[in-house]
């Protein structure tokens, strides 16, 4: 079955001039132009091609997958702005539309913007959003404290940043526990920090649990053995250059070495900590 905005295995009818014919079924015989074609194409063989249409809002196949399919986020270029809304670069012939009432500010030419692509219920065309948050929450999630999600960045708050959770859902990563510039669009791995009564999700940018922490104790006690026993690094550091070391929170730097002072591991001094010989 041939939907626009889909993947089709289609077969080949006929070979034209300006291009080869492919049964779309229902859809009818949708061309893939010759610029498009394959070195060596078969009539009567079968072609893997994505489905959207030409400038004259026609049905037209490609080999070529776009950046970003409909139903997934991205951040993408704007290339153009006309009378109808701004064009942005898809990796397709024809640039993707997003039109004026979809915009939540004017786009301008050389810019990135992060869009939702989808198929218009109304027209039936691909075209994208930059209204983000419309897309999100629209069914229960069932995440757990724990619990690793793919993350991408969309907004940036006085708290901190938001973030699309596995292309479904938003949450919050605090701004107390992110030691490094995030930019929207940027794709990163995440953590359920919490999830609040209100069901609103926090997140953070580390692993929770023991197994961090006893991870972390390894690359200290690792670390210190390199440096001949004492790293000047401790409570008297501050948070951004504990994170430069160990890319981890100060409150998690404290847990580690608190726990290898219970194991007699290391002691702390004024001016750093020192590993204890067996």
């Amino acid at each position: 079955m041939a939907n626009i905005g889909e993947r089709a295995t289609l077969k080949v009818l006929r070979e034209k001039p300006f291009g080869l014919y492919l049964d779309g079924g229902d859809a009818g015989e949708i061309l893939l132009p010759r610029r498009e074609m394959p070195a060596a194409p078969a009539v009567g063989g079968f072609l893997d091609v994505f489905l959207y249409h030409d400038s004259e809002d026609r049905p037209v196949a490609t080999l070529k997958t776009p950046k970003a399919m409909p139903g997934q986020f991205a951040r993408l270029q704007c290339v153009a702005v006309t009378g109808v809304g701004a064009f942005l670069d898809w990796g397709l012939l024809k640039d993707l539309l997003v039109p004026f009432r979809e915009q939540k500010s004017r786009m301008e030419i050389g810019k990135h913007y992060l869009v939702y692509v989808h198929v218009d219920a109304v027209s039936g065309r691909i075209m994208a959003s930059t209204r983000i948050a419309r897309q999100l929450d629209r069914v229960p999630h069932s995440y757990q404290p724990g619990e690793a999600v793919s993350l991408v960045i969309f907004g940036k708050t006085a708290l901190g940043y938001k973030a699309i959770i596995n292309g479904t859902h938003s949450g919050l990563l605090f701004a107390e526990g992110v030691f490094q510039p995030l930019q929207p669009g940027e794709h990163v791995q995440g953590y359920i920090a919490a999830i609040r009564e209100d069901g609103k999700i926090d997140l953070t940018l580390h692993a929770p649990g023991r197994s961090r922490i006893v991870g972390l104790e390894e690359r200290i006690l690792a670390e210190l053995a390199v440096r001949g026993g004492f790293w000047a690094l401790g409570d008297h550091s501050s948070a951004a250059e504990i994170h430069e070391e160990l890319g981890v929170s100060k409150r998690t730097f404290k847990q580690a070495i608190g726990a290898l002072m219970k194991k007699r591991s290391l002691q702390i001094e004024d001016r750093g900590i020192r590993l204890v010989s067996p």
